[in-house]
């Protein structure tokens, strides 16, 4: 029977990988095109059909390689927009693709880093809005990398978050703050966006608003979550702690819940969300933290997103086949002409069997698309049951809420009825908690003090034990010096010892060669005996006797020569026996000192590592100080846009001595920098320093914050800005201290310019007549009487001339009216001029320094008269004299105030 199997196996081959190849250029080529259409440059809102494709391909590739491949080549840093609809994609992509997108995503954290960079320095409104989005999307990808318990979508049980919660409180309090800073970056991108549409006047049917206002949609489906994990987490660890411990978490819940109700309720009131999203509805208030039952009252926010409408493109199946259903059958045509040449009108069983297949595949794919359908239809009633039901919770819990709120009414009421003896019992558990307060502040400090002793303690003994260790490395060295002499004595002795073997070894061979030689002569003698017993057997007798003799004495010497051998011998034994001796003492010694050298090296690491202890602890107090300083001085700096601060004034001599003392500070804090650099092991005189400079400034900043709100505009705003610049120096001088690496390298220059600056505004503030010194004003009032001298001499000209002139134009009683008024006036100039006080070296009256008198002093003058004198000349100049109460440096009587010439005639006016 012909089957599929009786075809070659090189067709099937071929065939197969010509389709995933062209499946794969398919998929990749309706990626591109969906990710073309969904980001690009036009300012309307990215269409769902595009966002779904692409979602849709993360799921079919398991991962969102193709994305990244093609969303690198987009040029983000060209357009703003594009940049913004790119970061609206990626987050739909994180939160409904495939979970590797998440992993795919954090290799490309310094993409989106980089966009958020370049477009948060440039001043364009969707710049801005995509310097937030990216931190936001860099926060998501980070919380989710490190907790793999949420998926990116947040969608998870609360068996799940008590899972990831555990049980230590630790773990719960890190994992709040995350969802809290998590939260902020949400509600930060909803509050920029709504306030640039409020500058804007925009409606939210503008295709331009909607681009800004579709990303919302997700931020609002993340935030509910966020909302929901951080009750229940906040209620968990108000069952764990204290609640005085937890009243920043809880300040900053309520900061939070205000934003986010605020945003909720603005994005429902808008058309745009209406059809596209159901926004739920918060508390009036937050929830009571600190009482466990409100839990109970906590309603879950649940967001409900409505059935697509069908958009007004083609439409879109959820997994896309129909494309290869239509090109495979002319794909394999194509494939089986190639392989064996056209059809010649002649069918066979394996054509037939082919086209059987062919049938059942696609029935089999009609019936996979009926199947689909029913399969989204029953997805559909399943959702709408369960909304059904989510309704029927949300009914029950409103029940149980409203049980549950007549319980507390009725539990208000009672505890109404006992606040008045629990008013009494408050005010002693405040007084209580004040001492308690109190004395926890007391034995903290107590408690720093002593580990600050216990530091110096520390010190102490660490130097004493470098001492005791220096002095075991002595007495090491001569232990080693003394073994070394004890090895040189011993083979010193050796030396001598082999000397003496070799000096008796070669006595022993002089005798052996002298006992030989006697030998070799007795020998001979006994050769000559023999011979002469042989030539004369006569004497027969005698030879025989000296030839026994000989042979006697031949034995003696034997055995001496055996003797002398056997003491050679055991002197050798000896010599061995002492070899070996000194060769074990040497080894003993070696490995003594081989010991020592161990024990010395373990010292010395000891050492080495108390020595590293005590720099580590010396820099983290020197790093604990540093931080302390950074917070006195950003605070001092927070002050100068304090608007609580401006009531505050100062006098710019305050601020002189407070930028002096701080400016001399800073040699001190070289000074300690320099010996902390020079030997770290000791950084209380950096510490001190540290601590001296960092206050002072921070009052020089705030002083001169204050004097600035006394201060003309030019220089109030140029004495803030130096504060400011001052504050900014430090702190950039503290920050190169809290790095080793930069530390040696830290330099004041900055700092003291700044407070230089400082110091030169604050010397323009100053009053300048509090500049003149005493000689300088007795000077100033000497001129000022010289020039009222003149100008009243040259009054006196002038009306002698006035006088000459009348006489010579008027006659009778008008002569005699004219000469007696010119003639009091005279008189009485030449009295001012006569009766000027001008003081000597000997008189105890001072000058006046006040602006009234122009520093001039007079005496009483005795008037009898009081005359109003007013003169008009004809165009020429006139003086003033006004003769009243007396004023400063005049004792009693009259007041005289000689005034300068001016212009429009003049006045006498004389008072007794």
């Amino acid at each position: 029977m012909n089957s599929i199997k009786s075809v070659p196996a090189r067709v099937l081959n071929r065939r197969g990988g010509h389709s995933l190849e062209a499946e794969r250029e398919q998929f990749d080529k309706s990626q591109a095109i969906s990710i073309s259409k969904a980001i690009n440059t036009q300012e309307a809102p990215v269409k769902e059909k595009h966002a779904r494709r692409i979602i849709l391909g993360t799921h079919h590739e398991k991962g969102a390689f193709t994305f990244w491949s093609y969303a690198i080549g987009l040029p983000l840093p060209s357009s703003a927009i594009l940049s913004w609809k790119f970061c609206h994609v990626l987050h739909k992509v994180l939160r409904d693709g495939h979970p590797n997108v998440l992993q795919d995503c954090q290799r490309y954290r310094s993409n989106i880093r980089e966009t958020g960079d370049l477009w948060g320095h440039l001043h364009d409104r969707y710049g801005q809005l995509v310097s937030i989005y990216t931190r936001l999307l860099l926060t998501k990808i980070s919380f989710h990398v490190k907790h793999p318990e949420f998926p990116p979508g947040l969608e998870v049980s609360d068996e799940v978050l008590e899972k990831t919660a555990g049980t230590d409180v630790n773990n719960i309090f890190q994992l709040t703050v995350e969802l809290f800073d998590y939260l902020d970056c949400e509600l930060k991108l909803s509050e920029s966006v709504f306030r640039q549409l409020n500058t804007s006047m925009a409606v939210s049917q503008m295709s331009a608003v909607q681009c800004r206002l579709a990303p919302l949609i997700q931020v609002i489906q993340d935030c509910s979550h966020l909302y929901h994990y951080s009750v229940k987490l906040m209620f968990k660890l108000h069952s764990c702690l204290p609640a005085d411990t937890l009243q920043g978490h809880r300040d900053r819940f309520h900061e939070q819940f205000r934003s986010l109700k605020n945003f909720f309720k603005r994005a429902s009131d808008m058309l745009y969300f209406k059809r596209l999203i159901q926004i739920p509805r918060l508390p009036e208030s937050p929830p009571n933290f600190l009482r466990a039952s409100a839990l109970a009252e906590h309603v879950k926010p649940v967001v409900v997103i409505p059935e697509e409408a069908p958009e007004d493109d083609e439409p879109e199946n959820l997994i896309e086949i129909s494309t290869t259903s239509t090109t495979e059958p002319q794909i394999t045509s194509d494939l089986f002409e190639q392989t064996f040449g056209p059809p010649n009108g002649v069918w066979d069983d394996r054509d037939a069997q082919i086209e059987s297949l062919k049938k059942e595949l696609d029935t089999l794919r009609a019936e996979m698309e009926k199947i689909k359908l029913e399969a989204q239809r029953y997805i559909t009633e399943l959702k709408a049951q369960v909304n059904s039901l989510e309704g029927e919770v949300e009914e029950q819990r409103k029940q149980k809420q409203k049980a549950l709120v007549d319980n507390e009414q009725l539990r208000d009421e009672l505890e109404r009825l006992q606040r008045v003896k629990q008013d009494s019992d408050r005010s002693q558990r405040l007084c209580a908690e004040a001492e308690k307060k109190a004395n926890a502040t007391e034995i903290r400090y107590t408690k720093l003090k002593e580990k600050h002793s216990e530091l110096i303690n520390t010190h102490a003994e660490l130097l004493r034990k470098n001492a005791d260790t220096a002095k075991q490395l002595t007495v090491t060295q001569q232990s080693q010096e003394e073994v070394a002499r004890v090895k040189e004595q011993l083979a010193f002795q050796v030396e001598q010892v082999k000397r003496e073997a070799e000096m008796k070894l070669e006595d022993q061979s002089v005798q052996m060669e002298q006992l030989r030689q006697e030998l070799d002569a007795r020998r001979d003698e006994l050769d000559q005996a023999q011979r002469s017993l042989s030539q004369a057997k006569q004497a027969g007798v005698e030879l025989s006797a000296q030839v026994e003799a000989l042979h006697a004495e031949k034995e003696v010497l034997r055995r001496s020569v055996s003797e002398k051998e056997c003491e050679l011998l055991s002197t050798r034994g000896l010599i061995e026996e002492k070899e070996l001796q000194l060769n074990q003492e040497a080894d003993k010694a070696t490995r003594e000192i081989r010991e020592l050298q161990g024990r010395l090296l373990e010292k010395s690491n000891q050492e080495q590592n108390l020595q590293q202890k005590l720099l580590d602890e010396q820099f983290s107090i020197l790093q604990e100080t540093v931080r302390e300083a950074e917070d006195i001085l950003r605070d001092a700096v927070a002050k100068l846009d304090d608007p609580l601060h401006i009531r505050c004034t100062s006098s710019p001599d305050y601020l002189l001595s407070r930028a002096q003392a701080a400016l001399e500070s800073t040699d001190a804090l070289e000074n300690g920098h320099a010996q902390y650099v020079a030997s770290m092991a000791d950084a209380a005189g950096l510490v001190g320093a540290l601590a001296l400079f960092a206050h002072l400034t921070a009052d020089t900043i705030v002083n001169g914050s204050a004097t600035s709100h006394l201060a003309p505009t030019d220089h109030a705003d140029r004495l803030t800005e130096m504060c400011r610049d001052c504050g900014q120096r430090s702190l950039d001088y503290l920050g190169e201290l809290k790095d080793r690496q930069r530390l040696g390298r830290a330099e004041l220059g900055d700092v003291r310019r700044a407070l230089r600056g400082v110091l030169q505004l604050a010397q323009e503030l100053r009053p300048k007549s509090l500049d003149i010194k005493q000689e300088e004003l007795g000077d100033m009032v000497e001129k000022e009487m010289a020039s009222t001298s003149e100008a009243i001499e040259d009054a006196v000209r002038r009306i002698e001339e006035m006088m000459s002139q009348a006489r010579n134009e008027s006659s009778g009683v008008k002569l005699e009216v004219n000469e007696r008024i010119l003639n009091s006036c005279t008189d009485l100039m030449k009295a001012s001029r006569n009766n000027i006080y001008k003081p000597t070296e000997g008189d105890s009256r001072k000058w006046p320094g006040g602006s009234n008198n122009s520093g001039i002093l007079c005496q009483e003058l005795s008037l009898d008269r009081r005359a109003d004198l007013c003169l008009q000349g004809r165009g020429l100049g006139s003086h003033t004299a006004r003769v009243g109460t007396p004023t400063l440096g005049c004792s009693s009587g009259t007041r005289l105030h000689v005034l300068h010439p001016c212009r429009a005639g003049s006045c006498f006016s004389t008072t007794q």
